[in-house]
């Protein structure tokens, strides 16, 4: 499947000077751009209209309306497709970065439930929860939480693979070596949808905005692969879009596994070079015996 990978604003080439051994030299190489985004919303029937400033995130250029639309989404803000009217950029003259900011027009009718957002809304591309205003504020609760699930059955030939598979597509990574990437895989390992960003929780961000923009929402079925490791806000965005099974390629954090047994989201850490660790089986489908049982 064709994937729609980053713009190519998302490289900058720079001069440096390389340093080997006792010698040093010009060179060139490839940084991956970090900017910031400011993403606001505007609401209210047609004769009275309100904006408002949502939140200011450091990103990675690309897929800006997917990452806007998914953090909204994964906020609690929105909760569907048609509670957007459109998505644009301010006018030149109202902003002289107008690139870097965002206005998500929602439907006339809808209203968005803004007093959740108690907290401040500047998210870094190391760290999603700093500057959140407490722990228990971003425990938004999934309206996918309850569906039941079916049997998710991956074989651990086709588990082993899915992190070099994802890997192979990141090609903003392949030239930076400083982009993170989400991707989602169905059971045969096919890659059905990635996306790369600086910040780990804007590429899952971007990646359930386009979910959420080709009505695939709730992602079921699918296993998230993440290429660094699993953090708090990391599975909380998951249990939002309704996924039940993360393997991260780095470490979990203790808040991630925590949350992942509050959504019984089946957890797996350190997936690669044909190892893996279990931090949480879910209770719904058990799909680590079906992946032990293929051993």
């Amino acid at each position: 499947m064709k994937t729609n990978l980053l713009e190519n604003k998302s490289v900058r080439q720079i001069d440096i000077i390389k340093v080997k051994g006792n010698e040093n030299f010009p060179s060139t190489d490839d940084i991956a751009v970090e900017e910031p985004l400011e993403i606001r919303v505007s609401y209210g029937p047609k004769d009275h209209r309100e904006s408002k400033n949502i939140s200011v995130t450091m990103r990675t250029p690309g897929n800006d309306d997917e990452l806007a639309v998914g953090f909204l989404f994964t906020e609690g803000i929105i909760s569907a497709d048609n509670q957007i009217k459109s998505v644009q950029r301010p006018d030149a003259d109202c902003s002289r970065n107008q690139d870097n900011v965002i206005i998500i027009n929602l439907a006339d009718d809808f209203v968005p439930q803004l007093m959740k957002t108690d907290r401040n809304f500047y998210t870094t591309s190391s760290c999603g929860v700093c500057g959140k205003g407490s722990i228990e504020s971003i425990r938004t609760v999934s309206s996918f939480h309850t569906m039941e699930r079916e049997p998710l059955i991956i074989p651990l030939e086709i588990l082993y693979q899915l992190s070099e598979n994802l890997r192979s597509f990141q090609n903003n990574f392949s030239a930076t070596g400083g982009i993170h990437a989400s991707g989602i895989f169905d059971s045969s390992g096919r890659l059905l949808a990635l996306r790369e960003d600086v910040g780990r929780h804007n590429a899952l961000d971007k990646l359930i905005g386009h979910a959420l923009f080709t009505n695939q929402l709730p992602l079921k079925n699918i296993i998230l692969v993440l290429s660094g490791r699993a953090s708090f806000e990391l599975i909380q965005k998951a249990a939002m879009a309704g996924i039940s099974a993360v393997a991260a390629i780095g470490a979990p954090s203790s808040l991630a596994i925590d949350l992942a047994k509050e959504f019984d989201i089946t957890l797996l850490g350190f997936l690669r070079e044909n190892r893996f660790n279990i931090y949480h089986e879910s209770n719904s489908h058990k799909i680590i015996r079906a992946f032990v049982a293929k051993k």
